[in-house]
């Protein structure tokens, strides 16, 4: 029988913070500086993948021979700017992480962002202290869809992998989360993805963020 929910880990682009029509933006400020006319038509290719498996997609795509560190760099650059004073909090976010620390739960973010964005985002939006650990794409040797990250998530709240729920839109966040042997629940935002294609990944599909604390509730008198 699984664990009762102890701590929600919750990934941060498309999920916290309403990030996803700003990657296409940031891609092609940087894709721009290598001659590439780029206008998001490979969103979704990219969503919520690691930097490196980003990058390297757009040099095999648009056939670059720059470095990807040297890619992964100027991306990062562009991202802190963008996360630090453009990118905006989907509107329940702040009252969702409120009312789940009201529940006793333990959170966490896990991004395959870097710090540099990250936690200015957090300080903006005033949520840094709303989280017990923050997990970033710097500290990690592979990125989602490997399971890296949420395992370091978990090993920092000292919890076992089936205490942990993850909140994740993209299909390579939740590869990441099951791979990590942890309970997800999907929040896909149709603007970008087909819902359905979240039914048969995810332990649970949401339509929105309001819909965790119930979700929890629910599970917990399951267990």
């Amino acid at each position: 029988m699984p664990q009762l929910f102890r701590a929600v880990i919750f990934d941060l682009d498309g999920v916290l913070a309403d990030s996803e029509l700003w990657w296409s933006e940031i891609d092609a400020k940087l894709l721009a500086q290598y001659g590439v006319n780029y206008r998001g038509e490979y969103h979704r290719n990219v969503l919520g993948v690691s930097y490196r498996l980003a990058v390297e997609f757009y040099k095999k795509v648009f056939d670059l021979s720059v470095p990807a560190e040297e890619m992964m760099r100027q991306r990062a650059e562009i991202a802190i700017d963008f996360f630090a004073n453009r990118v905006g909090l989907f509107p329940s976010a702040k009252r969702v992480l409120k009312e789940l620390r009201q529940m006793n739960l333990r959170l966490a973010v896990a991004t395959s962002s870097v710090s540099a964005s990250v936690r200015p985002f957090l300080n903006r939006h005033n949520l840094t202290s709303l989280f017990d650990v923050i997990v970033t794409g710097d500290e990690i040797e592979r990125g989602k869809p490997q399971p890296d990250i949420y395992l370091r998530a978990a090993e920092k709240l000292s919890l076992a992998a089936d205490e942990c729920l993850v909140i994740e839109d993209a299909l390579s966040g939740i590869a990441a989360a099951k791979a990590a042997k942890m309970r997800v629940a999907a929040i896909p935002d149709t603007r970008f993805v087909d819902p359905r294609e979240f039914e048969k990944e995810a332990d649970y599909l949401l339509s929105s963020l309001s819909e965790i604390p119930a979700l929890v509730r629910r599970a917990d008198a399951a267990d």
